[in-house]
């Protein structure tokens, strides 16, 4: 039987596709996202930032996985990238859906396009609505430079949203992590060539100690988005046993 998860460190993939290179590694029989499942112990579901899936697509996702497994979910880029944070219709019925996965939801993510600049404003009513309609955690990945000033975390934390942590990095700052600290979430989208490129022994050894020292005060998560080569699943799979051995 597979170990449960290490406590507080959700490592796993953006998506659950499963290259046939990588496939013989999970179980046979079943979904792809059962399969996933039984040997990682969280996904961060991409597909809902292109379209909106039906609550009972949630809820089917969510009957799946075990009861330790959990998702983050991509928020739709109505809001993001078409939107830009200052057209709020629709974002309750944008929130439907992800609520279906019930306890095994985790973080809503914010990803922002490179050419959004931190408008305080603008900024601050998207977070507040987001808010009044989710309690839950929230990572923001800002790319644009005006998002890592200390005016922009300051807003970050007022509204408990954690920056995330991403490797490239769009600004020096961006590859640690920064808003609120109640949350610590990683992205690494693969570099030199993103998301193709796998991340080497030691970097995965020096992430180790970092998801491991943060994991003290915070729950961490760790998604690998260098997907395209089926980087992703190798690296996941090696890092999650690593931390299993500690």
């Amino acid at each position: 039987m597979n170990k449960q998860p290490v406590a507080r460190i959700y490592v796993g993939c953006a998506g659950w596709s499963l290259p046939k290179t990588y496939a013989w590694w999970f179980p046979p029989g079943g979904s792809h996202l059962a399969r996933y499942a039984a040997r990682l112990p969280a996904v961060e579901i991409n597909s809902s930032f292109h379209r909106l899936h039906k609550g009972t697509t949630f809820a089917r996702w969510a009957a799946a996985v075990p009861e330790h497994f959990r998702f983050a979910v991509k928020l739709s880029r109505q809001m993001t990238h078409i939107g830009r944070l200052a057209d709020l219709a629709g974002l309750e019925g944008v929130l439907m859906g992800p609520r279906a996965l019930g306890v095994k939801l985790g973080p809503l993510l914010v990803q922002l396009p490179p050419s959004l600049a931190c408008e305080a404003e603008i900024a601050a009513g998207f977070f507040a609505a987001l808010r009044e309609h989710f309690d839950g955690q929230l990572a923001c990945e800002p790319r644009h430079q005006s998002w890592f000033t200390p005016e922009a975390n300051a807003l970050l934390k007022g509204f408990q949203v954690a920056r995330v942590a991403a490797d490239p990095a769009p600004v020096p700052e961006g590859a640690m992590p920064g808003g609120w600290s109640g949350l610590v979430y990683y992205r690494l989208h693969g570099s030199p060539r993103i998301y193709y490129s796998t991340y080497p022994q030691d970097f995965l050894d020096s992430l180790i100690l970092k998801l491991s020292t943060a994991s003290h005060s915070a729950p961490v998560w760790c998604i690998f988005d260098n997907t395209a080569s089926g980087a992703a699943i190798e690296n996941a799979l090696a890092l999650h046993l690593r931390l299993q051995d500690q």
